[in-house]
């Protein structure tokens, strides 16, 4: 008679499998979050040294530059995914400085419609053109044959986690 194989049970072999998976979310997690890291704090870097200019105000030019007719204020906050408390100081700074303006809008004077400026026009240009040159400098050594499957995954994941999202 043959001696039986042993094997691991089903219930402890899932739980082992349940924690590879978790663990490979993890590492997931944190190899997206450390790429964000190193880009932004380089990106932030380059826009205080070379133009004195934060993110948030260069993002905030770049949804404005998006709406030539301009945008009601209360959206920048939901493109930009921040709160309105944290976007008031943004916006104000942009005007004091003359790159937005903020009217009132003819339809409901309660509504606030901001818009970029010709000079906010023109520095953003030259901020989006060296944006741009720094991203390229940062990818250089990554193959660029691999950026649409790379893109195509990381569309994958994101709309998996907003499905997850959604469940109630």
């Amino acid at each position: 008679m043959a001696l039986a194989k042993e094997s691991t049970p089903v219930s402890a072999r899932n739980e082992t499998d349940q924690e590879a998976e978790y663990r490979a979310q993890t590492r997931l997690w944190l190899r997206l979050l450390a790429c964000t890291s190193l880009i932004e704090s380089e990106l932030r870097r380059r826009f205080r040294e070379e133009f004195d200019f934060t993110m948030p105000r260069f993002d905030v030019l770049a949804q404005l530059d998006r709406e030539p007719s301009g945008l009601v204020l209360g959206e920048l906050p939901k493109r930009l995914m921040v709160s309105a408390g944290n976007l008031t100081p943004i916006v104000d700074r942009l005007v004091a400085d003359g790159y937005i303006t903020r009217t009132a809008s003819n339809l409901d004077r309660r509504v606030q419609i901001v818009c970029m400026t010709v000079e906010g026009r023109k520095i953003f240009r030259r901020m989006a053109k060296s944006h741009g040159a720094w991203l390229a400098e940062l990818l250089a050594d990554f193959p660029a044959d691999r950026f649409d499957g790379l893109i195509g995954e990381l569309d994958e994941l994101k709309a998996a986690v907003r499905d997850a999202l959604q469940k109630p």
